[in-house]
């Protein structure tokens, strides 16, 4: 996988409601929401996705480096769910942090689905190989995979991609805090304000995250 588990980028994926009201979704939120959304019948544009929006590497970054000292890259490949036109960014930014897969090994699914990512694995062992390692962020498209292989008479591993908590804490409490209070996360307060606006609170509310 590419989003969260090579790369963390900027790059949204906008959506529609029913009510034609837009929003956007980081891929991490796309990734554990869609199943529900589509169901609402939100709609999605993933325009967004064609290019890799300020691009840091992710935690199987450094693990794909290693895979590739040790066999090479020509059979690693990137399996993503941003459309195909995304393929030539993803590659120069891999490129640019050193790691080499072929351009022909990146393919853009379009297909947000575990069962899309499942069966082109599939496919591959179809093609002979014979022994796989698979690692996504989304913990859906782990199990379908994992699933798929333990079907066949192949060696495999799969691993679930995560950043560490301690590293997006801070965003994800003040998000958990927007949902709650109404007060957008980026905004900050200094002790007085944060003091005076805290007056009003009941004192014996206890908030659990």
């Amino acid at each position: 996988d590419f989003d969260d588990t090579l790369a963390t980028t900027k790059s949204m994926i906008r959506f529609t409601r029913p009510d034609g009201t837009k929003g956007k979704l980081n891929a991490e939120q796309y990734a554990s929401t869609y199943e529900d959304l589509s169901d609402l019948g939100y709609e999605f544009d993933f325009s967004e996705f064609n290019k890799v929006v300020d691009g840091k590497t992710a935690p199987l970054f450094e693990k794909a480096m290693k895979l590739q000292g040790k066999f090479g890259p020509e059979s690693m490949f990137v399996l993503t769910a941003r459309p195909m036109e995304s393929a030539g960014a993803i590659h120069a930014f891999l490129k640019a942090n050193g790691l080499n897969i072929p351009l022909k090994n990146i393919t853009g699914l379009a297909n947000s689905t575990a069962e899309a990512k499942a069966l082109w694995i599939a496919d591959k062992v179809g093609e002979g190989y014979n022994d796989f390692y698979f690692a996504d962020d989304a913990l859906q498209n782990v199990q379908a995979v994992k699933n798929m292989l333990d079907q066949f008479d192949v060696k495999s591993k799969v691993q679930q991609a995560r950043v560490k908590f301690s590293k997006n804490m801070d965003t994800e409490f003040n998000d958990i805090l927007e949902n709650i209070t109404g007060i957008e996360s980026i905004k900050r307060f200094s002790i007085i304000k944060g003091r005076k606006r805290g007056e009003s609170k009941g004192k014996f509310r206890v908030f659990i995250p």
